[in-house]
């Protein structure tokens, strides 16, 4: 696999998906596979602006063959890659969009984790977006029923707030902490 081009892997892929007049559907199977190896020896040969365009393409690939999870995955690794190219909105694109397909699957604590991966490493760059992030996390696992996992996503929001100096938003978020710490009758977790 790693003597294979990853050039030459993507072109094939591409050619996969392209409708013809002998190709009347796209074969996602065997396109998406592609993807995921073109994707890896291009992380590999250190080319990260390719190896994040292959995982896109490759959870785009997932997606049509009804595999979100595995979609997700592959939207978190271009997450990562975004992050090594600083490229900040793609990060949080990224990691949003690899939360929706997490939600699609049904899993809550994935989805909120892939928000908070996101957010911690927008925390210094933009912080604006990382509590965004943080606060869509919590929103993830409080329409779950999952009050207690959002904690320490709660102390990471108002860090933040605080780092900016915005007190009242800061306030606001210990408050739903504390409304959440109730919820689940966690008074220890109220009180700290």
């Amino acid at each position: 696999m790693a003597s294979s081009d990853p050039d030459k892997l993507m072109l094939k892929a591409d050619k996969q998906t392209k409708l013809s007049l002998t190709r009347w559907s796209a074969d996602w199977r065997s396109a998406t596979a592609l993807y995921e190896q073109a994707a890896i020896a291009y992380r590999l040969a250190k080319n990260y602006e390719k190896a994040k365009e292959a995982f896109e393409k490759a959870s785009k690939g997932q997606e049509m063959l009804s595999s979100p999870w595995d979609a997700a995955k592959h939207m978190e690794s271009a997450g990562s890659l975004a992050k090594e190219l600083r490229n900040w909105s793609e990060v949080a694109d990224f990691y949003r969009r690899a939360s929706e397909l997490y939600i699609e699957c049904g899993r809550s604590q994935p989805a909120s984790d892939a928000l908070t991966k996101g957010a911690r490493v927008l925390e210094e760059v933009v912080p604006e977006e990382a509590i965004k992030l943080y606060t869509d996390a919590c929103a993830i696992l409080e329409e779950d029923g999952k009050e207690q996992m959002a904690f320490d996503l709660y102390r990471a929001a108002t860090s933040v707030y605080i780092k900016l100096e915005k007190f009242t938003d800061a306030a606001a978020t210990l408050l739903r902490w504390g409304l959440a710490a109730d919820k689940c009758n966690a008074t220890n977790s109220q009180c700290k």
